[in-house]
């Protein structure tokens, strides 16, 4: 299996997500700079997080405009997988590769914890290793990831399963206490209406040993691969 790695002025955790897909894969994913035109073969596409551009002008606007994004959301187009994850989630919503939008945090401030999520839809290929319905643990790391779409949409994405997580207590109740930022019907992830792309704000690939405090990002990136595989 090979992997791809979008790399921007200012991404940070670029390096975290290759840590995470080498352990997975067995092999390093390439690492593909924002200026280049031209995606080497590839089976899957990971958006990672961080701060492309500096956060100017809005969170992924400008990143979103990047040649290589090109590539990517033709890629996306004809069904190759892509998980986009924080400042990546927010240059998917940007490049319409996703609906929604990511605002500033409803308290104004940069949050950086771990969450409780629920796992709503079971996307086989995404989520496949864990059960609907379970409670797992991520950590988040954001100034703007308050999940927002208008009504018509929200339902949308209700209706059609493609809400993949939701902010919950460790119990699995959604509560506003349990919502690090204000996203609608706290949201923290989505998959694309073909389902083969999956925005989250949380990080999976900062959760894959017992010495990062957790396991749950290994589970889902070992899935992830094996799916593809």
């Amino acid at each position: 299996m090979k992997a791809a790695v979008i790399v921007f002025p200012a991404s940070n955790c670029d390096r975290d997500l290759k840590v995470a897909l080498t352990l997975s894969m067995g092999r390093e994913p390439d690492m593909v700079w924002h200026g280049d035109s031209e995606l080497p073969d590839t089976d899957l596409i990971a958006i990672p997080g961080g701060f492309s551009y500096g956060d100017y002008l809005r969170a992924g606007a400008m990143a979103a405009n990047s040649p290589i994004m090109r590539e990517v959301v033709k890629k996306a187009e004809s069904g190759t997988p892509v998980i986009a994850i924080c400042n990546g989630f927010q240059i998917a919503t940007e490049t319409g590769m996703l609906p929604g939008a990511l605002l500033r945090n409803a308290g104004q401030k940069f949050v950086c914890r771990d969450v409780d999520l629920l796992v709503t839809s079971q996307n086989e290929r995404f989520v496949g290793c864990f059960e609907q319905g379970e409670v797992i643990r991520f950590p988040v790391a954001h100034h703007d990831g308050n999940f927002y779409a208008d009504d018509d949409k929200l339902n949308e994405l209700e209706s059609e399963g493609q809400v993949a997580f939701r902010y919950v207590t460790p119990e699995g109740e959604q509560t506003a206490a349990a919502n690090p930022n204000g996203s609608r019907n706290n949201i923290a992830g989505i998959y694309n209406k073909a389902g083969n792309v999956l925005g989250l704000m949380p990080h999976p690939e900062r959760l894959i040993s017992d010495e990062l405090g957790g396991t749950d990002g290994k589970r889902f990136f070992d899935h992830l691969v094996s799916s593809i595989v």
